[in-house]
């Protein structure tokens, strides 16, 4: 897979995959996880579309930045990226954490984005005792390591069923850096509320949800689907955190449709 270095990132590396040919469909991967939580619509849009699935800072094989990463850096780091890459216009999808930075690149380059996935991810900011327990779960990875967390929130990431998901998930939660991570919770426990933004935004938007999600439930979605006039809103049946990974067939369909 490529890594760029780019002076506009701080002088870090991003690895990322770039598979097919077309227009550009980008996707944002959540926390803590790397572009490998993308692979089944790697693999199925890539005979269509142009598919970009970066690392993000301090994730996968990307450079590790140490103390807070804001969304705003985020975003920019793959404004960055999809410049050196030639990807003027793009649709743009992103997971929870992922689909917030796709919030953040609403906020700051609308005009650059054909249209939006947001997938089993939320608008609003952090009330104080969320930034509380980000700040606190940041400490904990430092020092603890993944292990420990990712044995503990595997469950509501994904739903019991598939050992493969599962083996995934473990490995991608296990393998991220505790600083990127912690870096990154720091960050966004800092996010800005992004309810005026979709309200505002005018872009086609798709809205997938799991009907089994604990951390951004339907009524998450729903909120978001209520912001966005025109956009299709999809619960996926027995799916948690991540429908693109437990129910593949389900999220392709409804992400084909969005980009027919």
């Amino acid at each position: 897979m490529p890594t760029v270095s780019l002076g506009s990132l701080d002088g870090i590396t991003v690895n990322y995959e770039d598979r097919g040919s077309g227009d550009p469909l980008v996707l944002v991967h959540g926390h803590p996880f790397d572009h490998t939580m993308w692979r089944p619509q790697l693999e199925y849009f890539s005979a269509t579309h142009r598919v970009l699935a970066p690392d993000l800072r301090g994730y996968g094989k990307t450079t590790v930045t140490r103390g807070k990463t804001l969304l705003e850096t985020f975003a920019l780091d793959l404004a960055a990226l999809l410049d050196h890459l030639g990807a003027e216009r793009f649709f743009l999808g992103g997971l929870s954490m992922g689909g917030q930075i796709v919030m953040e690149c609403l906020r700051r380059f609308p005009h650059r984005i054909r249209g939006v996935v947001l997938a089993d991810t939320s608008p609003v900011a952090d009330s104080p005792e969320a930034r509380r327990f980000r700040t606190e779960t940041a400490e904990r990875l430092l020092r603890e390591g993944m292990g420990p967390y990712a044995e503990e929130v595997l469950r509501k990431m994904v739903a019991p069923g598939d050992a493969n998901v599962d083996g995934h998930v473990l490995g991608m939660m296990r393998g991220t850096s505790p600083e990127g991570a912690a870096a990154a919770l720091r960050g966004r426990a800092e996010r800005p509320d992004y309810v005026e933004t979709l309200r505002e935004c005018g872009v086609p938007a798709l809205i997938v949800v799991g009907s089994e999600d604990e951390f951004t439930p339907i009524s998450d979605a729903e909120l978001i689907h209520g912001l966005m006039p025109g956009s299709r809103l999809v619960v996926v049946k027995g799916a948690a955190h991540m429908p693109n990974l437990e129910r593949p067939g389900e999220f392709n369909r409804a992400l084909a449709e969005f980009l027919a």
